[in-house]
């Protein structure tokens, strides 16, 4: 992350004070700003220690800028981090500010608080048309295609194995371009290409759009509400809010948007998704213990 980034405050900060500031407090600051993330995690001895300063130095530094101790000093720095206004652009900080506000009521209750305020967005954000325009795309495909990269790549993979068990042709083609290039051939106009983008798209993801419209198949995309978009545009797109910053970046919602598209789907298909569903737990039950 670039330490300028969240650190504008701090600068004022200094600039303000820096009459009142000791050769140690100079020392004590170069090793903050090498990492502000980990200085906001730490308390004022382990920040000294790191500078190689005295213990107390830190309740100092924070008391020369105007905090009455260190810990006051680590709010504000803590401030900076958790409440920029959106989320942060490497893994290191986003996981940073989620430890930030776990700390805050414990880390188990903090990834739950953020599930369900995620959750709640998605009720007023994502309605049942919808849901229904992915449905009835999927419901007249000869084939889907599905694509995932990062995080994205686990929904894409349990989403192709719950079209595969609902009786239709699907397949996750898992960024492998030998295998896409196998998989895709003879790609057209009654096939479904479905995308699985979170933050910033992959080069597979937007390859395979481009493939799709020149083909002329459909694409259906389930992506982050400020992820980058998808070029060419989707012909359906669902845009969903997967957490605020210094929050958990849910699975939970996405995969609740796909797996109602699924349930809609078995309730428009005429009993295809539910019959199959039974087939597969038929055969199942003649397959030997270890297969199952």
């Amino acid at each position: 992350m670039n330490s300028t980034a969240h650190t504008t405050a701090l600068d004022t900060l200094l600039s303000r004070n820096a009459a009142r500031l000791t050769a140690t407090d100079s020392r004590l600051l170069d090793v903050l700003l090498q990492d502000p993330m980990r200085a906001a995690l730490e308390n004022g001895k382990e920040l000294s220690d790191r500078a190689g300063v005295h213990p107390a130095a830190a309740v100092r530094l924070a008391q020369r800028l105007g905090f009455e101790g260190y810990p006051a000093f680590r709010a504000f720095l803590r401030a900076n981090l958790t409440e920029g206004g959106r989320d942060f652009g490497t893994a290191s900080a986003r996981m940073a500010a989620r430890l930030l506000r776990a700390e805050e009521g414990g880390l188990l209750a903090s990834v739950i608080d953020g599930e369900v305020a995620a959750l709640e967005t998605l009720r007023a954000a994502v309605t049942d048309a919808d849901i229904r325009d992915f449905a009835t795309c999927l419901r007249s495909a000869r084939r889907v295609y599905l694509l995932g990269q990062g995080h994205a790549a686990s929904l894409s993979k349990l989403m192709a194995l719950r079209l595969r068990r609902s009786g239709y042709d699907a397949t996750d083609l898992d960024g492998d371009r030998n295998a896409m290039s196998m998989a895709l051939n003879g790609l057209g106009r009654e096939d479904v290409i479905w995308l699985f983008s979170f933050r910033a798209p992959h080069a597979a993801v937007l390859s395979l759009a481009d493939l799709a419209r020149a083909r002329g198949a459909v694409v259906l995309a389930l992506t982050d509400e400020g992820g980058a978009p998808i070029r060419p545009v989707p012909d359906h797109q669902i845009r969903v809010s997967r957490g605020r910053a210094g929050e958990t970046q849910s699975l939970t919602v996405p995969m609740a948007v796909a797996n109602a598209v699924i349930l809609d789907l078995a309730g428009i298909d005429e009993g295809r998704s539910l019959a199959a569903l039974e087939d597969y737990r038929k055969f199942r039950a003649t397959l030997p213990p270890e297969w199952q």
